[in-house]
């Protein structure tokens, strides 16, 4: 165990540190939430000899109250008034001898009387996740629900951990069942490098949620939870709009310009990112990706991603012209067109350009059909 330094600021940001002595070296790290008080954890930045990831997690939580300082021993109410604690877990994804590419990806916590998790990060992030929750006075066993957005290796990783640690209840899209109930059958389909090290097992689902359904904490009807199908990014993404607060979890539908972009259906994402585009009331978009953006700018960003999924398709589109080239040689010289680095060029990227490859008919994924 290491130590840790710990900011606290009153304000719409937070500068937090996270020291470590478990072999990694890591610094500060700054970020911003929406709400008046914020508390967290750092990123860890560093490095370890023979390790493709970091376990290591930023959280932060905001609200408009002070944290309590023990758990409830009566029941309290948080409608209207939940808080987002988002988790941004560092993964180093090998893509070549010597080279890595550096990714995270962000979870959150709706704290009610119970706990709601959504996604997990990878294997290990369920001890930050955990001391965490017990540094605002509430306990990891009040974790009642996981909702994974997808099924993919850092949004799953440790839900098999946090569900034997709580008992907690699991539920994502009944596509993705396959793959989150027999992660070795995912590795096979879809071979993501150091796979065995970000994912700690299968786990089985207990509820299937599907576009529609409204998912209430505690049985809180004015913080329900509305279930909308955003394929694209894989076949059973979900995308979850918390209509009291108009919070937008997003998962990875929304992919983030000029970042690597990941998905199985490029027009299914497009249509995704519409849909949530349409949405009125969205106050601040939290996506797994990216960092919370508030109002305007949330929408202002769904525009921009669309752009950049059509400049991808323009992309993938002229430098296939009208052969067909290997797979990898067409993903080196799309990666080049959009200005993404050398060390991006992987078979998932090269899964994505496919997803283009397949509507190629199609000039503009953006115009109506």
């Amino acid at each position: 165990m290491g130590g840790r330094g710990l900011t606290v600021i009153q304000d719409f940001g937070i500068e937090v540190i996270l020291i470590e002595r478990d072999g990694y070296y890591h610094r500060a790290w700054r970020c911003y939430l929406i709400g008046d008080q914020f508390a967290g954890l750092g990123k860890g930045h560093g490095h370890q000899q023979d390790s493709y990831f970091r376990a290591s997690l930023m959280i932060a939580t905001s609200s408009i109250y002070p944290a309590p300082s023990h758990i409830p021993t009566q029941r309290r109410s948080y409608a209207g008034h939940p808080r987002y604690p988002r988790a941004q877990a560092p993964i180093r994804v090998p893509v070549a001898p010597g080279i890595a590419l550096d990714r995270f990806v962000y979870s959150y916590l709706v704290y009610g009387e119970t706990v709601t998790l959504i996604d997990t990060g990878v294997a290990g992030c369920e001890n930050t996740i955990f001391d965490y929750i017990l540094s605002t006075g509430r306990d990891p066993s009040e974790i009642a629900l996981i909702i994974l957005t997808h099924s993919h290796p850092d949004h799953i990783g440790a839900a098999r951990a946090i569900r034997q640690a709580t008992g907690c209840r699991i539920g994502a899209h009944p596509a993705e069942r396959a793959w989150i109930e027999d992660v070795e059958l995912q590795n096979r389909e879809r071979p993501v490098p150091g796979f065995s090290a970000l994912v700690g097992g299968s786990v089985q689902l207990d509820h299937e949620l599907v576009d529609g359904d409204s998912i209430e904490p505690d049985d809180c009807r004015t913080c329900d939870m509305q279930v909308f199908h955003t394929p694209g990014h894989s076949a059973g993404s979900i995308s979850l709009f918390l209509h009291s607060e108009g919070a937008l979890f997003s998962g990875d539908v929304i992919p983030v310009t000029g970042d690597l972009p990941v998905y199985d259906d490029a027009l299914a994402s497009v249509q995704s990112v519409r849909r949530l585009r349409g949405l009125p009331g969205i106050q601040v978009l939290l996506s797994a990706w990216d960092e919370p953006r508030k109002g305007e700018e949330a929408y202002r960003q769904m525009n921009q991603a669309l752009e950049y999924l059509q400049t991808i398709h323009e992309a993938v589109l002229s430098s296939a012209g009208d052969n067909s080239l290997d797979p990898m040689k067409l993903t080196r010289k799309t990666a080049a067109v959009i200005g993404l680095p050398p060390q991006t060029v992987n078979p998932l990227l090269a899964r994505t350009f496919a997803a283009n490859l397949r509507v190629r008919d199609r000039k503009s994924l953006l115009a109506d059909d």
